[in-house]
């Protein structure tokens, strides 16, 4: 089944089962409180009864008049319900059809003895059904006098007062249900109602949950398809959505992800051809000057075994590198730390480089901090580091001047060395700095050799800045050429 019609009958059937429960709940509510307004209007039209009930107390000082009086309470309840609607339930029959001494049916269980052992059927009837009202006199230890008194039922106690003292209460029972009056087809009504406006709006939860199932599955659908593309190779494609939820998120994700993708794809493609076309550059030479050798078109001399040998060094070197590149990204490159003062280990080597660089005819300039500035690193890498940019001034820069500069700077509560390599060369364009640090690029792209090597100095450094937890980037120098910017953590004493 598909998500979003598993979407919309989850949210069909939760909505359905929640409308049905509102209804029922809603329905018992309803009937419940129909009960108590029933029985509440019951007690308010037998409310009078009570002031005839405390002159016939009035007239003795007591309930001797009216005690084992069962006819004589059943006609003054039946005189003050005439006219009403619970007349019909006031139970007229003769005590006798019902419990008396002749009758072969016994009195129930829970029906209590009159006062003078006065036998159980003088007093009414028990109940018929849970919809019936049965009344009683009590006095004000609401103990017996006359009526029908149950202890299994529920009654409404209303007090009979006589100058603000209480002598008695009339007791009324409860309804339980409603099966007569105007009140049950109320009830009816109301529940059909119900059941009405629950249709309705299960009518309306479907016209919304359709479109909402829509509109979540749809981007999914569109990101599902595109992902399906990218697992084929296409990699040059994008989701476009304007939303702005988890699902918007999910689409600028994935355009992140195919475009990280291709830039890798394009990457690897370009990773390849470089590499073979540096592997097959000097092995053909090398071969052309064997074949020629062999084919005594050059003869066999020393000076024509060492461009021979020249083009295997060559070879070798690239072979080198590119290990030493594969050893970095399996971690195979391995480093010895320790804290060092950065600003004595480049005034250490400033002799050698100024040597190196003069004879490259470009003249070296220091712009060094004179506070100490200790980094945890490994000495042998870091020259390694240093040497691979000076390196690349003097073959691609046509530089006549270098500048390293060594400050320290706070970025982001964080305390950097920052050393920079400035030349005043040719420069390179914006299209190339950002990737300047990846494996056998060269700005060249004919990759001429007499232009400069493979393009693997580079990213030996960044490999080697990435393994001191620090960061290189290339800019435009201040004098026009390229400035070479390595930051690296300093150990806080």
């Amino acid at each position: 089944m598909k998500i979003q019609n598993k979407l919309f009958l989850v949210l069909f059937g939760f909505s359905l089962l929640l409308v049905t429960i509102l209804v029922l709940l809603m329905q018992w509510s309803i009937g419940k409180g129909m009960i108590n307004y029933v029985n509440t209007k019951e007690v308010q039209v037998l409310q009078p009864l009570t002031i005839k009930l405390s002159e016939e107390y009035k007239e003795k000082n007591n309930w001797l008049s009216m005690e084992g009086q069962n006819n004589k309470f059943r006609h003054l309840v039946a005189n003050q319900l005439h006219d009403s609607e619970f007349i019909d339930e006031v139970r007229m029959r003769p005590p006798e059809r019902r419990g008396g001494r002749n009758s072969k049916n016994p009195p129930p269980k829970n029906f209590r003895k009159q006062p003078n052992d006065s036998p159980p059927d003088r007093r009414l009837p028990p109940p018929q059904s849970e919809t019936e009202s049965y009344y009683a006199l009590l006095d004000q230890d609401e103990k017996f006098v006359a009526g029908m008194y149950l202890e299994d039922l529920d009654y409404t106690k209303t007090k009979i007062e006589l100058n603000g003292t209480t002598i008695g209460f009339l007791a009324i029972s409860k309804r339980n249900r409603l099966t007569r009056g105007y009140e049950i087809d109320f009830l009816e009504q109301q529940q059909n109602f119900l059941w009405i406006i629950a249709a309705l709006a299960m009518c309306l939860v479907t016209l919304v949950t359709l479109p909402l199932a829509r509109n979540l599955v749809g981007p999914i659908k569109l990101i599902s398809s595109s992902m399906h593309q990218l697992t084929q190779g296409n990699y040059k494609q994008s989701v476009r959505l304007t939303r702005k939820d988890e699902l918007g998120q999910m689409a600028r994700d994935y355009n992140e992800l195919a475009l990280t993708l291709a830039e890798n794809d394009t990457a690897r493609k370009r990773w390849l051809a470089n590499i073979s076309h540096e592997l097959r550059t000097p092995v053909a030479i090398l071969r052309g000057e064997l074949e020629a050798m062999i084919d005594n078109v050059r003869p066999l001399s020393k000076d024509n075994i060492s461009s021979a040998n020249d083009e295997v060094k060559h070879l070798q070197r690239l072979i080198d590198d590119l290990n030493l590149l594969t050893s970095a990204d399996i971690g195979g490159m391995r480093y010895r730390k320790q804290d060092e003062e950065l600003t004595q280990l480049i005034l250490n080597e400033e002799q050698k480089y100024r040597s190196y660089l003069a004879t490259a005819g470009i003249k070296l300039n220091f712009n060094i901090t004179d506070q100490e500035v200790d980094v945890y690193l490994d000495k042998t890498r870091l020259y390694q580091l240093f040497e691979n940019i000076i390196n690349n001034c003097i073959k691609y820069s046509s530089a006549t001047e270098l500048t390293i500069s060594l400050s320290v700077e706070n970025i982001n509560t964080k305390t950097f060395a920052v050393l920079t390599f400035a030349d005043n060369g040719i420069g390179v364009e914006d299209a190339h700095l950002t990737h300047l640090f990846e494996h056998l690029y060269r700005v060249d792209e004919s990759r001429n050799r007499k232009t400069g090597g493979a393009g693997l100095g580079l990213a030996i450094c960044s490999l080697i800045v990435k393994a001191h937890q620090g960061e290189l980037t290339a800019e435009h120098s201040q004098s026009g050429g390229l400035s070479i910017i390595v930051k690296l953590p300093i150990v806080l004493s």
